[in-house]
Parts: C-alpha cells; structure tokens; sequence
C-alpha cells in the first residue's frame, strides 16, 4: 500500500544543490535537540521526589546544582543546546509554512502524522519562546519576578512559583507545550531513522515505531509528574535576591531556564 506524501516546496529556496545537506543537518540537530528534552524531562521529573532526607536540598536542586556546576557550561549550552534549537527550529517553521500537507485529501495514518509534527513544530516555538524568555526573567513586573528561575538554592521553590504564577500556565501552556514535545519528539526519532537509512523496511519502521511510542510515553509521564509535582506544592515566598543568587547578576537575563521544556 502507498501514501502520499506532503509536497516539498523548501529545495528552490533554500539550500538549492545544499538541500539533502541541510536537511541532514536539520535531522540531526532535532536528533541532539530531542536527547536533550529527554534529559531535560527526566532531570524535572526528580520534582516529584522532593527532599529524601531532613535538612538536605531537594533531589531536583541537587540536579540542578549538577548541571550549573558543569565545566565549561555556556560553551556546552551553546553547542549541544542553543545553536542546535536554533537551527532546528528556524528551519523547521520554514518546512512547516512551505510545505503542503494534505491528510484531509490522503487520509493515511502517515499524513496525520507529518501533519500534527507540523503543527506541533509550532506549538513548540511558541512555547520555547515564552519558557526561555519568562524564566530568565525578561517578564516584568509582579508577573516577572513571580516566572523567573532561581537555580541557586530556590530551584524547586521558584520552579513552583512560577506553575503557580497564573492559573493559565500552569494547566494550560504546559500540559499543551509538554504534549507537542513529546510527539514531536517520538515521531521525529522515527522518521529520522528512516532519513539516515536506518529502518528500511516495514517491519523495521513498525519495530522503531513501537519503540518512539514507548519513547513518548515516558517523556510525557515524565512531564506529567514534573506538572503534578508543582501544582500539588504551595507557592513559598522567595527573599530577595543574595549576593551568591545568580539572579542577581542581570535584572533582565538573571537565569539559565532549566525547568520544564
């Protein structure tokens, strides 16, 4: 059986003779893009265990406090996190506003697949841009303080405090931007794997889908108990920003946003 497939309208305008280069390169990217989410999900998941022993930080603090005490850490950021999204996601939006998705005409499971992978495309960017930009405190405002992260020493607290900043983010954005990543995510695993040659044949694609489907389902369990975790938790007032507190060292870019994404 055959499917039709969406046309492809990105060769002429970019990349030109480049183009099977560039969209390797975009595969590859959402492949460290989307190991990167599973960390991420994995690393916020650790919310849900709160403090195992009287008088230590959280085990999500002590995560965190791993991760910003990593070496060379912006250098890492940039190569294996920022300039990856970056390219991925700038170069997906051109594929998911050039491309002509057509389920509603070939309604095969395929086409629904590419076409909820566009949307979620979307729904991903629009969600990256306000997790980034609320937790580094680009926010003013009440508002601001209240979404900013706080890694040293308030990471769990301010992570809370911002779930529980507007009744909106914490039951709406978040479940709708943790659902797309994780499809997104799962179904970008598959497909690359036939981009790359690695699953040809049908049995091969049906073996790797069960496998994504698994992949999806413990990212989104994951993001799911990271979400219940904070919503069950009361807001706790935070004082103002210490002299060692990395949010006081910018009042507009005061964080790296390691929670939740």
């Amino acid at each position: 059986m055959t499917t039709a497939t969406a046309t492809d309208l990105t060769l002429p305008a970019i990349g030109g003779r480049h183009h099977f280069l560039i969209r390797r390169l975009h595969s590859l990217s959402g492949i460290i893009f989307g190991g990167y989410i599973v960390i991420h999900l994995l690393v916020n998941a650790t919310l849900i265990e709160g403090v195992r022993s009287p008088g230590e930080p959280s085990v999500y603090q002590q995560q965190v406090d791993k991760i910003h005490g990593l070496p060379f850490l912006v250098a890492v950021e940039w190569a294996l996190i920022y300039l990856p999204i970056l390219f991925h996601t700038f170069y997906g939006l051109w594929i998911t506003f050039t491309a002509q998705p057509n389920p509603w005409n070939y309604p095969y499971a395929k086409n629904w697949f590419y076409f909820f992978q566009r949307v979620s495309a979307i729904v991903i960017a629009l969600f990256i841009a306000f997790h980034v930009l609320a937790m580094k405190g680009a926010f003013g405002g009440q508002l601001g303080a209240e979404l900013t992260f706080r890694p040293v020493k308030y990471a769990t607290e301010s992570t809370v405090n911002h779930m529980h900043a507007r009744g909106w983010i914490g039951y709406l954005v978040y479940p709708i931007g943790i659902l797309a990543s994780c499809y997104h995510l799962a179904n970008g695993f598959w497909t690359a794997a036939i981009t790359w040659g690695l699953t040809i044949s049908a049995r091969a694609q049906r073996r790797w889908g069960f496998a994504c489907t698994g992949l999806f389902v413990f990212t989104f369990v994951c993001g799911l108990l990271a979400l219940a975790a904070t919503l069950r938790t009361a807001r706790t007032p935070l004082p103002g920003p210490a002299v060692n507190d990395r949010t006081a060292t910018s009042a507009v870019w005061p964080a790296r946003p390691w929670s939740f994404g």
